[in-house]
């Protein structure tokens, strides 16, 4: 533009010349046409041109002249400046060759003979020196130093390809150069180290280092410089500023998430920011198998074995599974990285982009919140003091296991508040490592029984016999009034003057949504169940998703419900992965839960269970397969949920087995089936003892029929079946 407009000030001039002229010869021409007679006789009149002629003339050459030299001059400009524009982009793409050549000069010069002074003046390059490596960084020295010999480095074979910077990357500040006398002794790898094995030596964003050649031997002890390089800091990394699908929280949700993007876009790269320090594990066998393991060492190796024997991890995939959060913007076929022990605390819906704790920003193109829960706490413990909560475990963690772990090793008493299902399994749990050890275990409750507000009062009943069988003293009706610390002893007064004494509580009272984005994000919590409130693809937002505990969700059979469990977990997260990929799916599945208290008793359930509603219950005799240990060996998985998901009810086939009459009150209940009814109509079914049924209960439940004989529709399950 600015180069037109200077052709036109040179040109401007001479066009106005040519239009005065112009106007001069039509003016002369009118002039002359007034003064002749309208009759001149033809033997009078010129045979040359009319009047004006010759500068009609100069006008066409002046015009034509400026044409020509415009173009010719355009001509030469554009010429020049493609010329220009070639010289840049070929000096651009040969200055990484020249500055490995320079660094190659510059690392040989730092070898000087043996013989030599002990101390050399290292002068700093001008232009960029070989970085350290991420794992050694090392701060810029003020002056040049000599440390200790080291090893010979040599240089890359010549054929070695060498990876080009941009631009942009070739210009940033030079990094010191630190050699080592020694690597620095081996330390406990992070997870991140555990991904993948060391790569081939390969310069990396702009940061150029020498990789050593195999042929390399130790000859003779060489000087190490120090160089100072102003005020560039050790290379290393960074973390994306953004990512095509960002999950918030390292749960199961999370999980089930990253690795359903991945199944349908392989190429995805996916980032999951969570606060805990471990990769993405599964929270059952928690309060489940690892208690039950005789590994001295589990609190280390998380690894348990299952009711059948076999045995395995407690998270989903290895370390090498996932990628370094740094090398997520370069991986090529994409990958999940991990970013642990941040959290975020900031959400700018309108601007896709997330803030951490650390001040850290990260734009997404689509983002799954998957937060889970915390658990709760009872406001009489909240209000004790700091000596009172030292003393009580909130048990949702691996960090917990662990610490509860070690403190039932260590005291003489512990008191479980709670008698739903967490409180239950810990309950029977530290019951049967009581009788190991001198250990008092204590479960206290509101209600009449064991997991009362799920169970029917009858076999609530029967199952708080059953924990009391496993060594654990029971306190029913059971309301806590005040909690203090004497003696480094806690006192416990109940409302109804009880006093029970302890050295450890663990609060297992429920759980409470995490839904503190919800405020600076715009996202609607649900009042009544809490989580934030998703649509039947369990969106948000248009580009924002919710799984887990974290969801509340409507169910078109039962109604608007949050699901805390496993199973909902999975099914949730695997389907906000596949709609974030644009599958546009509706959240249909009934989820189910479990929970076993020990290897021989254990339920399954699906939909509502409240012990509110009416329940007809239809049992039979147990045999020895109707146990947890018996239906993970026949399933393969402690994770039942893992079986069952994927299964569906086509044809139930009845047992052609008679059936007793409905069962209400019995003493035993070894194996059977719970209906829960609302308006006559299924709503919730427990399977006792029952397992590896459970489509068959989704199908009963989504049908939503009345059925005017349960006893017959107990035959579905078999379980009169020997």
């Amino acid at each position: 533009m600015l180069k037109c407009r200077t052709v036109w000030k040179k040109l401007a001039p001479l066009a106005r010349s040519s239009s005065t002229v112009c106007r001069q010869n039509v003016r002369r021409a009118g002039l002359n046409s007034g003064r002749i007679p309208t009759c001149v006789p033809a033997a009078h009149m010129s045979t040359g041109p009319a009047g004006g002629g010759r500068e009609n003339q100069l006008y066409v050459l002046l015009v034509a002249a400026t044409c020509v030299g415009g173009g010719v001059y355009a001509y030469l400009t554009v010429k020049g400046d493609s010329q220009r524009y070639q010289d840049r982009i070929d000096e651009i793409a040969s200055r990484s060759t020249k500055q490995a050549t320079e660094q190659s000069a510059a690392l040989i010069q730092l070898e000087p003979p043996a013989v030599e002074a002990t101390e050399t003046e290292a002068v700093p390059e001008p232009e960029p020196q070989a970085a350290p490596s991420p794992e050694e960084p090392s701060p810029p020295a003020p002056d040049a130093e000599v440390l200790a010999p080291v090893e010979t480095t040599e240089l890359p074979p010549a054929d070695e390809p060498v990876v080009e910077a941009s631009p942009e990357e070739a210009a940033e500040p030079p990094a010191a150069v630190v050699v080592e006398e020694e690597p620095p002794a081996p330390s406990e790898p992070s997870p991140a180290e555990l991904t993948e094995p060391a790569p081939a030596p390969v310069a990396d964003s702009g940061k150029h280092s020498v990789p050593e050649s195999p042929a390399a031997e130790p000859t003779e002890p060489q000087l190490e410089v120090v160089a100072e390089s102003g005020d560039s800091s050790p290379a290393s990394l960074k973390l994306p500023s953004h990512t095509p699908y960002l999950l918030i929280g390292g749960g199961t949700a999370s999980f089930a998430a990253a690795r359903s993007i991945r199944a349908r876009d392989p190429g995805a790269k996916v980032l999951i920011v969570t606060d805990e320090s471990v990769p993405p594990y599964m929270r059952p066998p928690l309060s489940k198998e690892l208690w039950f393991s005789d590994d001295p060492s589990v609190t280390e190796t998380l690894r348990f074995k299952q009711w059948n024997g076999k045995e395995r991890s407690i998270y989903f995939q290895p370390p090498s599974f996932y990628i370094n959060a740094e090398e997520l913007d370069g991986a090529e076929n994409g990958g999940v990285a991990i970013l642990s022990g941040r959290k975020v605390v900031h959400m700018d819906v309108r601007g896709n982009k997330i803030q951490l704790d650390d001040d850290t920003e990260i734009s997404y193109d689509k983002c799954l919140i998957a937060t889970g829960g915390a658990p709760r706490n009872l406001q009489v413990i909240e209000r004790a003091g700091e000596e009172v909560m030292k003393k009580t475990t909130l048990f949702r963690k691996v960090e917990d296991f662990k610490s509860l772990d070690k403190v039932s090793r260590n005291v003489k008493s512990i008191t479980i508040i709670g008698g739903g299902f967490l409180g239950s399994e810990l309950a029977c749990a530290l019951g049967r490592r009581s009788t190991e050890c001198d250990l008092e275990v204590i479960q206290m409750f509101p209600e009449k029984g064991n997991m009362g507000k799920v169970l029917p009062e009858y076999l609530s009943n029967w199952t708080t016999e059953k924990v009391k069988r496993e060594g654990v003293k029971v306190i029913p009706e059971a309301l806590v009034k005040s909690v203090v610390c004497k003696d480094d002893k806690l006192e416990i007064q109940l409302k109804d003057g009880r006093l029970v004494k302890t050295d450890h509580i663990v609060a297992a009272v429920g759980l409470e949504p995490n839904v503190d984005l919800a405020k600076s994000a715009g996202l609607e919590v649900d009042s009544d169940f809490g989580g934030f409130r998703v649509n039947a693809e369990l969106q948000a937002r248009s580009n924002i998703w919710v799984a887990g505990d974290a969801a509340c969700f409507y169910d078109i059979r039962l109604g608007r419900r949050r699901v805390e469990h496993h199973d909902h977990a999975v099914v949730s997260g695997r389907l906000a992965g596949e709609n974030m990929t644009g599958a546009n799916k509706p959240y249909w599945h009934q989820s189910m839960f479990w929970s076993d208290l020990g290897p021989d008793v254990g339920y399954e359930a699906i939909g509502i269970v409240d012990s509110s509603l009416p329940t007809v219950g239809v049992f039979a005799k147990a045999t020895a397969k109707d146990t947890p240990r018996a239906a993970t060996e026949k399933s393969g998985t402690g994770i039942r949920s893992e079986s069952e998901t994927e299964d569906t009810a086509t044809s139930a086939v009845a047992s052609s087995t008679s059936a007793p009459a409905m069962v209400q009150q019995k003493d035993e209940y070894g194996k059977g089936v719970v209906f829960y009814l609302r308006d006559k109509v299924v709503v919730g079914i427990i399977l006792w003892n029952v397992f590896n049924r459970m489509p068959i209960a989704r199908k009963i439940i989504k049908d939503g029929e009345e059925h005017a004989d349960l006893n017959e529709v107990a035959k579905l399950f078999n379980i009169h079946d020997d």
